[in-house]
């Protein structure tokens, strides 16, 4: 062998230690265990609370009204025609709406228990719609931080005037049919109320929490605040006429409580 052709084979021989020596590395790194991984990628930045891991319990229960359930106020809208051809029979206000004794539109929650618990929100926007000159949901919840979409779905002027006391007021005008604007508030707040200058009779509120566990009971009164970590919760029920009631409870995991308010009719 000559030298020319010694030399060209040491060097061959040399690079392949090398590239085996980086590949010996690299596989040195990947094989952090699972559970060291997973803490580095949990680590969260500085000054901010890790993510709250999902929990298995659950609070259930329904919202009654003892007494008589006072009679609904119709609402007149001559005032714009193109909201009155829409509802031919007439509306009644939704302050306070009874079905079998059974209290829709309260915004239920946990109000104390979570601790120092931090819960992402969500990145999919929750919609408060304009349709028919009325506000639909009446009662609805968003997460601080949770995009809230606006919609104009009537051929008429409307504007979403947000009366918060802790969060930052905006009141939007949506001239058009079919018109959005997404609007969110930073901190919890409960409750918002929204109106619209154009039509008095129209406003809703918006209950803001920094969780996911809140609920808005439908016509059957009932509610569910599921995936709770085990603990002693306060919950809370608002209502918008009838004022506001508290209960404690205590749930474990996997477990399923029941937890029933009444308010007292007007």
């Amino acid at each position: 062998m000559t030298a020319r052709m010694s030399r060209v084979v040491l060097t061959a021989m040399v690079l392949l230690a090398l590239g085996c020596g980086g590949a010996k590395s690299a596989t040195a790194t990947s094989s952090e265990s699972p559970s060291e991984a997973r803490l580095q990628l949990a680590e969260a930045p500085a000054g901010t609370a890790p993510a709250a891991a999902p929990g298995t319990a659950t609070v259930t229960g329904y919202v009654g009204l003892q007494g008589t359930a006072p009679t609904g106020t119709k609402v007149k809208m001559e005032a714009d025609p193109v909201c009155q051809q829409q509802h031919a029979g007439g509306l009644v206000d939704e302050a306070v709406l009874v079905r079998n004794g059974k209290l829709a539109n309260v915004f239920v929650y946990v109000k104390e228990g979570l601790g120092g618990k931090s819960f992402p929100a969500p990145t999919t926007p929750a919609t408060l719609d304009q349709r028919g000159c009325w506000y639909t949901p009446h009662v609805i919840g968003v997460q601080a931080g949770q995009p809230l979409e606006l919609v104009n779905s009537d051929a008429t002027l409307h504007n979403v005037n947000a009366k918060p006391t802790v969060n930052q007021p905006f009141n939007v005008a949506q001239p058009k049919q079919g018109m959005k604007t997404t609007k969110s508030f930073a901190k919890p707040e409960v409750m918002v109320k929204v109106k619209c200058n154009v039509h008095p009779w129209m406003h809703a509120y918006v209950g803001v929490v920094n969780h996911p566990f809140y609920a808005v009971t439908g016509e059957e009164g009932t509610f569910t605040l599921a995936g709770l970590p085990a603990g002693t919760y306060t919950i809370e029920a608002w209502h918008e006429t009838l004022g506001t009631q508290t209960q404690s409870v205590t749930v474990g995991d996997g477990e399923t409580k029941t937890v029933s308010f009444t308010f007292q009719s007007p």
